[in-house]
């Protein structure tokens, strides 16, 4: 059996290949003018950015050296791009 180290870096690992791809799929939902139109980079870029990022989650693991620029890249895609990529396509909401 894994020790518990062990089994919590695989957990990152699975949580980081998870949200990369979960975040991979937001961006394919959106319409492209969603992502100029709240000044963001465009559809195409953040594309390519969250693919790279999640096949270098997949290739190392999310807590190595390298993993971490995938974390920070879907990060900051979840945290800042999405939501106003959302807000943008909703509307007001009153």
């Amino acid at each position: 059996m894994l020790p518990f180290a062990g089994i919590v870096m695989d957990a990152f690992w699975v949580l980081g290949l998870g949200s990369g791809v979960f975040t991979f799929a937001h961006a394919v939902r959106q319409r492209p003018d969603a992502f100029t139109a709240v000044d963001k980079l465009t559809k195409g870029k953040w594309l390519g950015i969250i693919a790279a990022a999640t096949l270098v989650m997949l290739l190392f693991k999310p807590v190595s050296f390298i993993g971490i620029f995938g974390v920070v890249a879907v990060c900051v895609y979840l945290a800042d791009v999405r939501p106003k990529v959302d807000e943008i396509q909703r509307g007001p909401r009153w």
